[in-house]
């Protein structure tokens, strides 16, 4: 009953959507903009179906209605309740259906919260919106429909994938995914809107998109750090970033969204960049879709990746129609939306987000040419070519370094022109934050000229960056007599936009610092230990307490305990690394423990044991600053959120000098955040 009812809620998707879509141009050319309410009231409706959908598979996985094929392939009777319900989107056509009906929230949301605007932006943004919809219903009702039936009935099924229920960020990094993936949909849908409108020449829908691009790059670049940690406590190497071609994946629309984010300012505030703002937007949407191919198509071996099957071809027809569809729409109206400002000069921050831009498109370029090239060398030679670590970080890493740099210069330098002495007065101040930095990290015993480079311009970003702040509140304790904590809210309350992207500028510095500090200064040993010998690494002192064993609904687990001790001998913490065996599974999986500090970790991993309890092998590994990253991303996210908040009115006119050292003492709101520059 479950499954009939959900897949007639999807075959009637399918019609609502394609009504939708075909009725859009129609209410518009005859003029019958009330026909536009049916179009609004398909996306709501689509809502509904998809929910529907939705929740029925969440109560047969709950229910463990065998008779559900998806439940069937990935529920368990022993399976805990958390993990069967994430188990939705923890496979293939699980993770479709939910992508289909976040997508659908999301244009109930863009409908809901514009529907009032006037002019034809918002019907044909809803009607792209539906467009990709009924990719997605298409894809439910066909090749990946969840809810075939199944005879006969099995009388339990595998569960989920053991390394999907091995962690509870499994119910964190998908949702973050999907909600940062799925929500490039809308900038991309105000995009196309904007040309099929001809309303690409003012600057409203890039407006728009900016918010709701800054809401999804927020998701993704939670996710890409939930997923960084999610690898880091689960696989058991001791590492968060391998270049696997899925990472990639969430990777490269980031990349791009991060440069929309930029190139979007200098049109809004110059009049710059208005045609190529819009490629990175479609550029942006054609990525997530990549990425979804990549992942679900079967054609990469990943722990992430999904099973083989049909579904990749239709990516592939979806992408090529996608971009056949865009690049006729903007090579047709690219004469009217190309812009005509100029650069300032080249010491103005238009200069530098330009740069910004080139660096993060060769970054994109050369982590999408690494992933793609092995599969498109197997498919023409029939060879396999392995692309790893080394390739991208000779080649990605010096570009990413730079951008460090870049996040010390954009917010230093003024809009429009400005004179060789004035920026040089601006820009020296950080160089103390690089002196200082890059010192400290070689008397650590950094060797590595491109981890010295890094630290020197993570310590100039962190100086100019904070200098920026210090500046604003100072004048505001002058002018208006604030206390020091009542002067920072509000100027950021007063200019959220530019000082959320401050606040995000600083959270990309803790993640690179993390990043940096834990590559350059990682140590590991591997000893094996009795209960009560201790092991010593990098100064770090970790004793066996007992090897233990338990028995759990879905696994038996095998433990070593372990207390982390202070140089005193007095127990600082205590670990527990275990191994967990499934019964779907030949090989364990393992379960690193972590002891977290300011300073690091102390990362553990078990190796081997013997039955008896008598030894364990241990692997301790010593990362330097490793929780700078996990904290580092939350406070990007907060920056992107203080972002979404204008404060003040936009202007495309270029604004007036002002001095580095008398800045007004009331700013006034400005467009000119730098939003999302990170490093990773």
């Amino acid at each position: 009953m479950i499954g009939t009812i959900a897949h007639s809620a999807l075959l009637i998707s399918v019609a609502v959507v394609a009504l939708g879509v075909m009725l859009t141009p129609v209410a518009i050319r005859t003029d019958r903009r009330e026909w536009l309410q049916v179009v609004y009231g398909a996306v709501y409706t689509n809502f509904m179906l998809m929910t529907i959908a939705a929740g029925s598979m969440i109560a047969a996985l709950v229910t463990h209605d065998f008779s559900v094929s998806y439940v069937a392939s990935v529920g368990s009777r022993t399976t805990p309740l958390l993990f069967t319900v994430i188990s939705l989107w923890g496979a293939l056509e699980g993770s479709i259906l939910f992508w289909g009906w976040v997508l659908a929230m999301y244009s109930a949301a863009v409908v809901w919260l514009h529907h009032r605007r006037p002019g034809n932006l918002i019907p044909y943004a809803a009607m792209t919106l539906l467009a990709v919809s009924a990719f997605f219903a298409i894809l439910l009702v066909g090749p990946a429909d969840p809810f075939l039936p199944v005879f006969p009935v099995p009388l339990d099924g595998p569960g989920p994938n053991p390394l999907l229920q091995n962690h509870i960020l499994m119910a964190v990094h998908p949702p973050l995914l999907y909600l940062g993936y799925v929500g490039m949909s809308v900038p991309f849908a105000f995009a196309m809107s904007a040309i099929i409108s001809n309303e690409a020449t003012s600057n409203e829908w890039a407006v728009l998109s900016r918010r709701w691009m800054l809401v999804s790059w927020g998701f993704l670049s939670a996710a890409i750090i939930a997923g960084m940690w999610w690898s880091y406590e689960v696989l058991g190497w001791g590492g968060y970033w391998a270049w696997d071609p899925v990472e990639n994946a969430s990777f490269l629309p980031w990349l791009t969204a991060t440069a929309y984010l930029h190139s979007v300012m200098v049109q809004e505030r110059r009049n710059m960049l208005r045609l190529w703002t819009l490629n990175l937007c479609v550029a942006t949407f054609v990525l997530t879709i990549l990425g979804t191919f990549l992942t679900r198509s079967g054609i990469l071996s990943s722990v992430h990746a999904f099973t083989t099957g049909p579904i990749g071809y239709y990516f592939l027809g979806f992408i090529t129609l996608v971009l056949v569809v865009t690049l006729v729409l903007v090579a047709g109206h690219s004469d009217r939306i190309r812009t005509k400002g100029r650069l300032g000069g080249a010491a103005s921050r238009e200069t530098v987000f330009l740069l910004n831009n080139l660096f993060l498109t060769a970054v994109m370029l050369t982590v999408l040419v690494g992933t793609l090239y092995p599969l498109i060398a197997e498919a023409i030679r029939g060879v396999k070519v392995s692309v790893g670590q080394p390739f991208f970080n000779r080649m990605a890493v010096p570009a990413m370094v730079s951008l460090i740099f870049l996040m010390g210069v954009g917010p230093a330098l003024p809009w429009g022109s400005t004179t060789w002495a004035d920026a040089r007065k601006r820009l020296a101040p950080p160089a103390i934050g690089a002196l200082i930095v890059g010192s400290v990290a070689v008397l650590a015993g950094a060797r590595s000229i491109y981890a010295i480079l890094a630290f020197a311009f993570i310590g100039y970003a962190a100086f100019g960056n904070l200098r920026e702040f210090w500046i604003g509140m100072r004048a505001r304790r002058r002018a208006h007599g604030e206390n020091w904590i009542v002067a920072l809210g509000r100027l950021i309350r007063g200019n959220s936009r530019r000082y959320g992207g401050y606040v995000a500028h600083i959270g990309a510095l803790l993640v690179a610092t993390g990043i940096t500090a834990s590559g350059t200064f990682r140590t590991e040993r591997e000893a094996t230990l009795v209960p009560g010998q201790s092991m010593t690494v990098s100064g770090k002192t970790v004793r066996l307490k007992n090897v233990w064993g338990r028995e759990e609904p879905q696994r038996s687990v095998i433990g070593a305990t372990l207390d982390v001790l202070r140089k005193d001998g007095s127990v600082a913490g205590t670990i527990e690394p275990r191994m967990n065996f499934y019964r779907v599974s030949d090989q364990p999986v393992p379960t690193p423990d972590v002891h977290s500090s300011i300073t690091g970790d102390v990362y553990a991993n078990l190796m081997a044991f013997e039955e008896n309890g008598k030894t364990a092998t241990v692997k301790v590994i010593v990362e330097p600053l490793i929780p700078w990253i996990w904290f580092g991303g939350l406070v990007v996210v907060i920056g992107a959120v203080i972002g979404l908040f204008q404060g003040g009115r936009r202007t495309t006119v270029p604004v007036a000098t002002r001095t580095s050292e008398a800045p007004r003492v009331s700013p006034p709101p400005e467009p000119d955040a730098e939003p999302v520059m990170a490093s990773t």
